[in-house]
């Protein structure tokens, strides 16, 4: 694992360091360079596969390709017999980032198909004289980049990118338009102008005569199979699963594991126990506060940790706590944020005994669970049903096909959109694009021309591959939310502290099997996961897969209506809104106004508000 930057054009070794100093928590371990003239590279190492020889840049027997990456290959152990029988030779013990070298020697461009991983990669192909930026199939690494007077400047964080000399600093409307909407910027955007993200599973190659291509060499590709047998899908899906934890827990340090005690993180827990001859350490998050909806989390967590005979660790924080690390979780981002930070928390804890640790992030994006999920095959029968419904004319076996929303929220939702799968989803963000109308000052608005996100969600929707109405969601988010907001905040929270994430759910095979399982298998007579719990309940102590969702969130909307009352009016107070003008203080003076008097329901709203004027003071302000 590391943190990846350089640019293209001649030696500059005082910009390079200074920009690959920028991202020393990817990497505390040691630093690496390589300059030629024609390109220049960096990274931070942190040292996991091969900790003695596995220094980067890493290059190829005549050094004539010098490879950085940031990650991990998995299958490095069965790839490199594989090469070293075509006649290439490898200079470190056993470095999973040698292999891409001679991959890329022995195959081209589509070496990395080969690869089982997580990584953001840059190739110098002196050769050629070609740059090479490849992110993962999910897009678990980041990687960003901006072309400036034909030159090209990447990294693994923005940060990076604010320190080179050529690149001066500017706010993108467009993109922090629809933030306002989704929670997080959406790629390709970034909240910075002439800053890009390469999208996952994306390829962008740079040649010395400053011509860029891009091409998406991976997209999950939806393909349902209505004959499947359920026990046929229970047991591929623990099969796949269990391989890919094997695979991730390959590692020369010591690993542990995210627990919260709900299906996803028990069950890689309880997958974990059977590769391992010593107490895999388990890690949970706690609160100060005696809150009801979050007690559960550790009593859960406990009981799996006592079940399989964990190294349980616990942390604890207070609402305070949130307040004082505010500025640096928004500096993880570089961007403005409003999804969920718990991650920032915990890892405080895990990088104090491991480097690595396992999650089961991509189970609820996998088998639906969020609410867009549950909604999405409700609304599709009561579109079909709507007549029924008006007459009071409908049977049980019917009324079931709307579990587990209940009519009033369907009805309210449909007399909105009329079912359409994008006006729906479009209504359940935080701010609409009518929404945004009202909050917007003209002084905002008159920067992006016209804009709407509806326009932008209306394309996330149309080249979908999946039939069935929940997958058509779950594909749409994962090539958008899953991405841009979950993978980011477990990424650059945990590197905030020097903490890799591992998780196998996001195993390209485990997606690639879960792309062709119907809807009604993954969310059935309103349970969601169905067919996951199915598949792991073996494995696990009673009643694990009875709990309901929780998720693994900061209790921060109960905090904000009572502890951080105040300290939410004082950082929209209109003062400060004044700064960058951006919003109708009116707009936000009424919002603030109902939130004060206890209007718990539009807090999400505020907090919005919030984390991105926290952005916007600490970046321009």
């Amino acid at each position: 694992m590391c943190g990846i930057t350089g640019f293209t054009g001649e030696a500059d070794k005082n910009a390079l360091k200074i920009m690959t100093a920028a991202i020393t928590h990817r990497g505390p371990d040691e630093d690496g360079f390589y300059m030629d003239g024609r390109v220049n590279l960096g990274m931070r190492r942190l040292s996991i596969i091969d900790v003695e020889t596995g220094k980067q840049p890493i290059h190829n027997e005549d050094k004539t390709i010098w490879v950085i990456i940031n990650g991990e290959i998995y299958n490095y152990v069965e790839l490199w017999p594989e090469l070293v029988e075509k006649g290439h030779s490898f200079y470190t013990d056993h470095s999973d980032s040698e292999v891409v070298v001679h991959l890329y020697e022995e195959f081209g461009d589509e070496f990395v198909h080969k690869l089982n991983g997580m990584f953001a990669i840059a190739i110098w192909d002196t050769r050629k004289e070609r740059l090479l930026l490849i992110r993962d199939r999910m897009g678990v690494k980041p990687l960003f980049y901006s072309l400036i007077d034909g030159k090209l400047i990447f990294s693994s964080e923005i940060k990076s990118i604010l320190k080179h000399p050529a690149y001066t600093k500017d706010v993108n409307h467009d993109a922090i338009y629809h933030y306002f909407t989704f929670k997080n910027i959406p790629a390709p955007l970034t909240a910075f102008s002439n800053i890009h993200s390469l999208l996952p599973g994306e390829m962008l190659s740079f040649s010395s005569n400053g011509n860029i291509q891009r091409n998406r060499y991976w997209k999950v590709n939806y393909r349902e199979n209505y004959e499947y047998d359920e026990a046929y899908v229970t047991q591929t899906l623990f099969d796949i699963l269990k391989d890919a934890v094997r695979l991730r827990m390959r590692s020369d340090v010591p690993f542990g594991a995210y627990l919260s005690g709900g299906v996803d993180s028990s069950s890689v827990v309880a997958l974990m126990t059977e590769f391992s001859n010593k107490p895999v350490k388990t890690f949970a998050l706690g609160y100060e506060d005696e809150l009801k909806n979050k007690e559960a989390d550790l009593y859960h967590a406990r009981r799996v940790a006592k079940y399989y005979h964990t190294e349980h660790y616990e942390y604890i924080m207070s609402h305070q706590e949130l307040i004082d690390d505010i500025g640096a979780i928004i500096e993880s981002f570089d961007q403005p944020f409003s999804g969920t930070i718990s991650t920032y928390f915990l890892s405080k804890l895990i990088t104090k005994h491991v480097k690595v640790a396992l999650s089961g992030d991509g189970a609820d994006e996998l088998f639906g669970s969020y609410l867009s999920h549950r909604t999405a095959s409700p609304m599709y029968h009561y579109k079909k049903l709507y007549e029924k419904v008006l007459d009071g004319s409908l049977s049980d076996a019917e009324k079931k096909l709307f579990d587990p929303c209940d009519t009033g929220f369907l009805e309210n939702l449909y007399s909105r959109t009329k079912g359409d799968e994008v006006l729906w989803r479009h209504q359940l963000y935080y701010f609409t694009d009518q929404d945004k109308e009202d909050l917007l000052s003209d002084h905002f608005k008159s920067r992006i021309n016209g804009l709407n996100t509806l326009s932008l969600l209306e394309g996330y929707f149309k080249d979908l591959s999946a039939k069935d109405p929940l997958n058509r969601i779950l594909e749409m988010e994962w090539n958008t939310q899953f991405p841009d907001q979950i993978l980011a905040f477990v990424d650059f929270l945990s590197m905030a502290h020097s903490v890799e994430v591992r998780s196998p759910f996001i195993d390209y095979r485990l997606v690639e099997f879960c792309a062709t399982i119907p809807g009604h298998m993954k969310i059935k007579n309103g349970n969601v996961k169905d067919i996951l719990k199915r598949s792991v309940e073996p494995i696990l102590p009673a009643g694990i897969t009875q709990r309901p969702k929780e998720g693994f969130v900061l209790p921060i909307f109960d905090w904000m209506v009572e502890k951080l009352k105040a300290y939410c009016v004082d950082v929209l107070a209109v003062e400060r809104q004044k700064k960058h003008n951006y919003f109708n203080s009116d707009t936000v003076v009424s919002l603030l106004n109902d939130f004060t008097s206890g209007r718990k329901n539009n807090a999400g709203q505020v907090w919005n508000l919030m984390m991105f004027q926290v952005w916007w003071e600490k970046y321009f302000g």
